[in-house]
């Protein structure tokens, strides 16, 4: 889907996670797990807004874990921060949209 996902800094992690506050989960990965349509959505999440909130509502902690690890390499994301539930990931859009990306409308680039 796309390139390796680069590591970010403390810094970008800790821009990332207060832009991230005040969103909300775009997608919600259910009991039936990571099945292609789920991941169809998640990329192009990523690829319109560069920084969302996935929903994942499967088993326990470590199944979700699990999930998220998996989201984070089949898409190319990194994750920003996964909270109960909850996990913020981030990729770097080619051309993002001023208009679509959640860092750009915050004043904030990926790079």
């Amino acid at each position: 889907m796309t390139d390796k996902a680069q590591k970010l800094s403390n810094q970008q992690l800790k821009q990332f996670r207060s832009i991230a506050h005040n969103l909300k989960p775009v997608v919600t990965v259910a009991q039936n797990g990571l099945a292609e349509s789920v991941m169809k959505e998640i990329d192009r999440a990523l690829t319109q807004h560069e920084l969302i909130k996935v929903k994942v509502q499967v088993g326990d902690r470590e199944l979700r874990q699990q999930a998220i690890t998996e989201i984070c390499s089949l898409s190319g994301a990194e994750r920003v921060q996964s909270i109960g539930n909850i996990a913020v990931l981030f990729r770097a859009a080619r051309q993002p949209d001023p208009k679509l990306s959640n860092l750009l409308r915050h004043g904030q680039t990926g790079n």
